[in-house]
């Protein structure tokens, strides 16, 4: 008697597992994200919601192809992260809807330009456009190992996405928008990824280099005076950035992310140190001649103070009042006031909605997300078998980590005011399709890391089976 087992089948049964437990998920942010959208309807009027079948309709949609993508092209991939990114993006939707009932808002919008146009129908459309590039993604990018052959490529597309702003007109006092035919993209949510790629495939083959040290001093390694070079370099773009397109928001993620990727490639906690270093000092500096950076740090140092005279001041004071309101389990979605916060409220003060309605538990709980996410792109960095992918997995879990943070800490007065919108929440469509393209990326990596090893050609029979003998 003998039993006969193929070498190739090992590890192939964990496929149809991982995605049974991603549909689960996704069903479940679904749910999700439809209850709040009745909750919301049902607190506001009383009934619910006359387009809620539509917004049901179409986030089952966008799910369930994105699942089927997932399980055609991606079957050994992470099961969490597309339910998560789902939940967010569902969850962004219903609050961004419930922002577009707020009478104020309305108001606000037809005194300033004479028609309100809603912000979720758009969002959804984007939402959409995101998911479709997500697939495009999964579809075309075989092997993420692929786009280290484009690293200088990357570099020069980043650096014409990160300068073409400075030839557009500010909006809001910050220069990160293309506006064309009324028509209006943020590259710098797309410079990201880019800007990801090219530091990954520079860091592969400079990471020895850059690990060396010269000298020890106060318990840290300190780099070679000619390895300080490309950190040099990649400060003065960042600062460059800061003075000519007053975006604080894109140039601390373009520093971070550098700074972050050096330290993993390195393992040199001096790299974090100096990084932290050079940020503040050039942070301050730019903030004692540039205006409009001045006044968001005005703001955030009292944000009470400037109250009657500062618009900036009058939003983050709003922001902590709605924080305080809610409390800890808050005022029930729809039942809030944190449109008195303005245009920004479904942007980067989209959160105070989330503090207010959902109070410190639902903050905690959206943050949790996040972190998930970040988590999932983490353990997908260690499982990658190639240096590049590794990298590359941690560029990006670090790219929407720092995204977080700037705008979290800025609207609870952590950190000055960036202007950077959150990701998947906020309205804003180069923020959704961008971080959909992420996710789309890291799930290609997963694949590619978990995917099982092909069996290497058997020389004999002996080798192709086992033999249990009872």
């Amino acid at each position: 008697m003998s039993v006969v087992t193929n070498t190739t089948t090992i590890g192939a049964i964990d496929a149809p597992s991982r995605r049974n437990t991603e549909l689960g998920l996704m069903a479940f942010a679904i749910g999700i994200s439809v209850f709040a959208y009745a909750n919301v309807g049902l607190a506001m009027d009383g009934k619910l919601p006359s387009g809620m079948l539509g917004y049901g309709l179409g986030l089952i949609l966008l799910g369930g192809v994105a699942h089927l993508v997932v399980r055609k092209f991606a079957p050994y991939a992470d099961p969490l992260l597309l339910p998560l990114a789902t939940l967010l993006n569902g969850l962004g939707l219903v609050l961004i809807w419930r922002l577009d009932q707020s009478e104020r808002l309305i108001a606000l919008a037809k005194n300033a330009y004479g028609v309100f146009t809603p912000s979720a129908p758009r969002q959804l459309l984007y939402s959409a456009v995101g998911v479709a590039l997500f697939a495009a993604v999964l579809f075309a990018l075989k092997d993420h190992r692929i786009l280290q052959r484009y690293t200088y490529i990357s570099m020069v597309a980043a650096l014409v996405l990160l300068i073409l702003p400075i030839f557009f007109p500010a909006k809001f006092g910050a220069k990160i928008w293309i506006t064309i035919a009324g028509f209006s993209i943020q590259p710098g949510e797309f410079a990201k990824i880019i800007i990801a790629v090219f530091f990954s495939g520079y860091l592969m083959v400079k990471r020895d280099a850059l690990a060396l040290a010269s000298r020890r001093f106060m318990g840290m390694y300190l780099p070679r005076g000619r390895d300080l070079g490309p950190i040099l370099v990649i400060w003065a773009l960042s600062i460059l950035i800061l003075v000519f397109e007053t975006d604080l928001g894109t140039s601390l993620l373009f520093f971070g992310l550098f700074v972050i990727m050096l330290y993993v490639a390195t393992e040199r906690t001096s790299w974090i140190v100096f990084g932290l270093l050079m940020s503040g000092a050039g942070a301050v500096g730019v903030a004692t001649f540039e205006p409009h950076v001045q006044q968001r740090v005005d703001a955030w140092m009292d944000p009470f103070a400037c109250y009657t005279t500062d618009g900036a001041c009058e939003q983050i004071a709003n922001a902590i009042m709605s924080f305080g309101s809610g409390g800890t389990l808050g005022t029930g979605l729809g039942q809030g006031n944190s449109d008195l916060i303005g245009f920004a409220a479904n942007a980067d003060f989209i959160l105070s909605t989330v503090g207010e309605e959902l109070g410190l538990a639902g903050m905690m709980a959206v943050l949790l997300i996040y972190g998930l996410i970040v988590e999932r792109g983490v353990r997908t960095a260690l499982a990658a078998r190639d240096p590049f992918g590794k990298l590359l997995a941690i560029g990006l879990s670090g790219a929407f980590a720092i995204q977080v943070f700037v705008v979290a800490g800025g609207v609870m007065g952590l950190i000055p005011l960036t202007g950077m919108t959150m990701p998947f929440l906020a309205a804003g469509g180069s923020s959704v399709i961008a971080n959909w393209a992420l996710i789309g990326i890291l799930i290609r990596i997963s694949d590619t890391a978990r995917r099982p090893a092909p069996a290497p050609a058997p020389s004999s029979d002996a080798e192709m089976t086992q033999v249990v003998r009872p």
